[in-house]
């Protein structure tokens, strides 16, 4: 009787993450930290109203928001975009006697404005701050999410990494000869290798006053904030083997 050929697969065989005396692998991490100026500011603007009758809050802070969007939209193609985001129109009560009665209507409305025109950023603040009742926090320094700094950082940080890999193999008097991995440090765990930092200085003004004013503010000076990227990465690479 003609014996059954074995057809059992092969189990895999464990790979060496230290490679081999045949083939040594190198495991090298590579790093960049770019210096660059910011892409875009934001700001945030709260218009806020209040009065005893909920009716007349309520139009004092629809106008102020109309005012306070026009001044923004005024500026043209140097703002990138305005969102409102938050509205509310709150009664604050208090009591009196056993029951509670309502003092006042409290209103508010919050809007964002991005700019990439820094420009006309201080005057534009500076106008905003000006109107009634009315407060401006920022600006915010950032770069874009696809801004080309991060691609730049990134390949910066693998050349370091080759370069690097190959210096310790001329050391060790070879040469690489493949790489095996190739590893992003985000991909790794919860921490990203690249970010941007968000602020440079925090501006906080608001105005409280009643009426118009004759005399405009001066623009405010503001410089942008130097942003920081950075890149990380690990490689591993295999080498011809040394002669030591």
């Amino acid at each position: 009787m003609t014996p059954t050929p074995d057809t059992t697969p092969e189990e895999p065989q464990p790979t060496t993450p230290y490679g081999t005396p045949e083939s040594p692998r190198i495991a090298v991490r590579g790093e960049a930290h770019l210096e660059v100026d910011p892409e875009i500011a934001r700001i945030g603007i709260t218009v806020i109203a209040r009065g005893t009758d909920k009716r007349d809050a309520l139009a004092d802070l629809t106008r102020r928001n109309t005012t306070a969007l026009d001044v923004v939209k005024s500026y043209g193609d140097a703002v990138e975009r305005v969102e409102t985001g938050a509205f509310s129109i709150t009664p604050e009560l208090t009591k009196r006697g056993r029951g509670e009665r309502i003092r006042y209507y409290y209103g508010r409305v919050h809007i964002t404005a991005e700019f990439t025109d820094f420009t006309a950023l201080g005057e534009l603040t500076t106008r905003l701050a000006d109107l009634d009742v009315t407060q401006v926090d920022g600006p915010w320094w950032a770069l874009r999410p696809d801004s080309p700094a991060h691609r730049t950082a990134r390949q910066q940080a693998v050349r370091e990494a080759v370069q690097r890999a190959r210096e310790y193999a001329e050391a060790l008097g070879t040469t690489l000869t493949a790489l095996v991995e190739l590893a992003d440090i985000g991909a790794e765990n919860a921490q990203p290798y690249a970010f941007e930092a968000q602020t440079a200085r925090s501006l906080r003004t608001r105005s409280f006053a009643g009426g118009a004013h004759d005399d405009e503010a001066p623009p405010l000076d503001l410089e942008p904030q130097r942003q920081h990227v950075y890149a990380q990465v690990n490689a591993r690479f295999t080498m011809a083997p040394p002669q030591l």
